[in-house]
């Protein structure tokens, strides 16, 4: 079945405590549970090492929505926390047993290898050429510069049909104009546009 796999580690996980290490798995173990809950499509998260993890989506065209999600999951706890995302798009087979380390096919071979050439300040990439990658790298030099105020407003607001601002507002215990000023801070409008027009295409 074709299939998005993101494939991820911790960005200087070695010099963060183990506890830490710990919070920001659990974060994006629970982030792509809500991913999953996004469509009807299949999903499958693991941990694949020590600081290292995959999610294959069912719904391939949810991949930018996905990494920019799993970032402010991070970036709500801890500013500086982030991880690294490579992102495929192609073949794959989802394990009967659940565990994602068994999982097999040309997108997960890609992402894998895309990952390991992921250095420096760039954060994420596609497997793609030309302008899906370009929009990944974009999207991303964006959310490096996120705060937590503005990753717990994203956070809320990035979902699918994530209901409205004053709603969000209300999750969050602040008004809703700080909602607005965090959303127009973070490059939501443009963010929002970039995944309507990857979601079209995918």
């Amino acid at each position: 079945m074709k299939l998005t796999v993101l494939s991820g580690d911790i960005v200087d996980s070695t010099k963060k405590e183990n506890a830490a290490l710990e919070s920001a798995m659990a974060a994006l173990s629970g982030a792509a549970l809500l991913i999953g809950s996004w469509d009807d499509a299949p999903s499958l998260f693991g941990r694949s090492s020590g600081d290292g993890w995959q999610l294959a989506l069912g719904s391939p065209e949810r991949g930018l929505r996905a990494c920019l999600f799993l970032q402010a999951s991070l970036r709500r706890l801890d500013k500086t926390l982030s991880t690294r995302i490579a992102l495929a798009t192609g073949e794959g087979t989802l394990p009967k047993n659940q565990d994602i380390n068994s999982a097999h096919g040309d997108a997960f071979v890609a992402s894998g290898r895309l990952l390991g050439t992921i250095s420096g300040h760039i954060r994420m990439m596609s497997a793609e050429t030309g302008s899906d990658n370009a929009a990944v790298i974009l999207a991303d030099q964006i959310a490096q510069g996120w705060t937590q105020a503005q990753a717990r407003s994203l956070y809320e607001l990035l979902p699918p049909n994530p209901g409205t601002r004053e709603d969000a507002a209300k999750r969050l215990g602040i008004s809703r104009p700080a909602v607005n000023q965090a959303l127009w801070s973070a490059g939501f409008t443009a963010l929002e546009a970039a995944i309507t027009s990857w979601e079209a295409q995918t």
